[in-house]
């Protein structure tokens, strides 16, 4: 694990800058406190940061083949490198080190480009070819691990963290189109940026660029596709395709637990977590090191399910109750994560990871079950709401939305008014739009408000204004995508909720601490897997990844096997109308809104009262609102925010060991 970074000069024989390369990893020193290194060659300058795991006396990069002409290095972890250095060996090749990473370079010289489709893994990596004046950049199948681009004629720039590419001079404006996605879901869709000029390089894709006398030649190309996995009717029993998923699984966790240093497990709670630690004991693994995050507030912890499993295990479990100083942490959390972002579980994954390394430097999550299982309460709600478009408009589109449109707002954790509302307005949509509806936090109509008086920007909701409706990226997804409804909806979380919120919450989270993170379930024969069990029994009569709670029967504990999925929340509503309320105000003022240009003060300002007065819960908007502030003040226009002064309470934390 570590950060990468670079420059390709795109005309042959123009020199890429050692220093730019430096400067560019200088400024992701916490991915990699263990380690830099270096390659200047031509056209191409490479850096990195490393966080020893793998040979760690040994695996210093960059790594090369024998004569030094192959050049790599790369961020992650390639799972099946001791196979391949097997087959390498066997054909003559010489290593000089224990390094997964040095496989690459003897698999490239073998293979060329195609050698990226036999890595299995977590990477991001990028490979100098000298002879052929050829720089290869490539990422694992899902998105793991994030590698950003920016290309002008002259050159690309590219780095593990976006402020990478601020450091080598990308000038730092913000697209329009990426910062009108993100007030809808809050987060930036993986392959974009809210950096004018900059984008991701998609998951499963490569990138292959050659310098020339009159410019270069780039090429970008899909080396995977989670399409085509799709079951095409198998005739198996129920009890082979859990049988099949307990053996892929438990294969999937093993391999994940290559390591030379300590290694652990974030433990929620819930079934897949639970899961990681079952497979791990059945490995063998001594001691299982765990790692649990609780809240004061306790409709928000579950903390006893989680000692449950490490009670069940005989783990070292390790646990923390924090009251997180939310205000106090939000301008750390924007210099880590470079974009806006307003998953509001970034502030317990961070303190989870602080906990965690203090004991280990590497942790096993269970980041993808529920995209490739199908965990998720949207699912249901699109079964429900099959059902519920039956009954006559007058009813479902009249009656029922005015008696639940009266309902009193709560503050409470998934509140029934808030999925009661969230439901009825999106009922009748069809299937990608419906699903987004769920995730929405801010509609077209109410980022138009947002938009109207702002300096003279251009925005809106798509009508004449050149921004997309934000459903184009669902609707496209959708079709994409091979299979059922349900196949094709979790088809979209794959593609897009993953790697644009869940993977770099936790890569940018644990990457503070200098922990890596690895997800089992993300394991491309776990994924493959996930679409070929037929879709009724990853969500069976309205049970939610009901395969593998059948799977995991007599493994776990049984409140663990029964527990819907709750996720890792925070009662974010209520410290707004609240402990916050007055951060909130000072954050959005008028006067910042003004000078940042980006939001008409008068709309901000109605969505904050509306949420304090208990008209509406407006507290994931607000929230991203916030961060959109701060990421302004922070990074575009490198100004300090100071803590405020009404930051919630500090840190009380318990820890115990089983």
């Amino acid at each position: 694990m570590c950060g990468i970074a670079g420059e390709l000069r795109l005309r042959l024989g123009e020199r890429a800058s050692a220093e730019r390369a430096r400067a560019m990893c200088d400024v992701m020193v916490h991915r990699g406190p263990d380690d830099f290194g270096g390659h200047a060659n031509a056209e191409v300058a490479l850096g990195m940061r490393r966080l020893s795991i793998v040979d760690v006396a040994g695996g210093h990069q960059p790594l090369g083949n024998e004569d030094g002409t192959v050049q790599v290095v790369c961020n992650g972890e390639i799972y099946n490198s001791v196979q391949l250095r097997s087959e390498l060996q066997a054909r003559g090749h010489r290593f000089r080190s224990r390094s997964d990473v040095e496989v690459i370079a003897h698999l490239y010289e073998e293979e060329g480009p195609g050698a990226v489709a036999r890595l299995e893994g977590m990477f991001a990596l990028a490979l100098w070819d000298a002879t052929r004046h050829r720089l290869l950049l490539a990422r694992d199948r899902i998105g793991i691990k994030p590698l950003y681009l920016a290309e002008t004629p002259e050159r690309i720039l590219f780095g593990s963290e976006a402020k990478c590419l601020l450091a080598g001079g990308l000038d730092p404006q913000v697209d329009l189109q990426a910062l009108h996605d993100y007030l809808t879901l809050g987060y930036i869709p993986d392959t974009t940026s809210i950096l004018a000029g900059a984008a991701q390089l998609p998951a499963a894709h490569l990138l292959v660029a050659e310098p020339g006398d009159g410019g270069g030649r780039v090429r970008v190309e899909r080396y995977w596709s989670l399409r085509g996995h799709v079951g095409t009717g198998e005739r198996r029993s129920t009890a082979d395709w859990q049988t099949e998923l307990t053996r892929t699984l438990r294969a999937a966790v093993e391999s994940h637990l290559m390591s030379d240093v300590p290694l652990g497990v974030f433990l929620s709670g819930g079934l897949d977590s639970g899961s990681i630690v079952a497979f791990m004991h059945e490995l063998g693994v001594h001691p299982i090191r765990t790692f649990t995050i609780g809240f004061e507030e306790s409709s928000y912890s579950e903390t006893h399910l989680a000692r449950q499993v490490a009670t069940r295990f005989g783990t070292e479990h390790h646990e923390l109750i924090v009251r997180p100083d939310a205000a106090g942490l939000l301008p750390t959390l924007v210099r880590h994560f470079d974009e806006p972002f307003a998953d509001s579980t970034a502030i317990p994954t961070w303190y989870v990871s602080q906990l965690a390394r203090q004991h280990v430097k590497v942790v096993l999550s269970g980041e993808g079950g529920d995209e490739a299982l199908a965990g998720y309460e949207t699912y249901r709600a699109r079964r429900f709401a099959a059902l519920y478009s039956r009954l006559p408009r007058a009813i479902g589109a009249g009656l029922v939305p005015r008696i639940v449109r009266s309902l009193p707002v709560s503050h409470a954790r998934a509140s029934f008014d808030y999925k009661a509302k969230k439901f009825v307005a999106g009922a009748y949509l069809p299937p990608a739009a419906g699903h987004l509806w769920w995730m929405t936090m801010m509609n077209e109509d109410m980022k138009a408000a947002l938009y109207a008086g702002r300096n003279g920007h251009a925005g809106g909701n798509g009508n004449g204004t050149g921004l997309h409706p934000t459903v184009r990226l669902y609707d496209e997804l959708y079709r994409e995508s091979d299979g059922d409804e349900l196949d094709r909806l979790q088809y979209i979380d794959t593609a897009l909720y993953l790697p644009g919120d869940l993977l770099p919450k936790t890569d940018r989270m644990t990457m503070a601490h200098s922990l890596e993170a690895r997800v089992p379930f993300l394991d491309r024969a776990v994924v493959e897997l996930g679409r070929r069990i037929p879709s009724r029994l990853r969500l069976h009569r309205l049970k939610t990844k009901w395969v593998l709670r059948q799977a995991m029967a007599g493994r776990l504990p049984e409140p663990i096997l029964r527990q819907r999925k709750l996720g890792f929340n925070l009662p974010i509503a209520g410290w707004l109308a609240g402990e916050l309320r007055d951060f909130a105000q000072d954050a959005l003022s008028p006067t910042r809104l003004r000078r940042q240009g980006l939001l008409d003060p008068r709309a901000v300002e109605r969505l904050v009262a509306d949420h304090v007065r208990r008209r509406a819960d407006h507290s994931r908007a607000i929230w991203a609102l916030l961060f959109l502030t701060v990421w302004h003040d922070e990074v575009l226009r490198g100004t300090r925010v100071p803590a405020a002064a009404t930051a919630a309470p500090a840190t009380v934390s318990t820890e115990t060991t089983t």
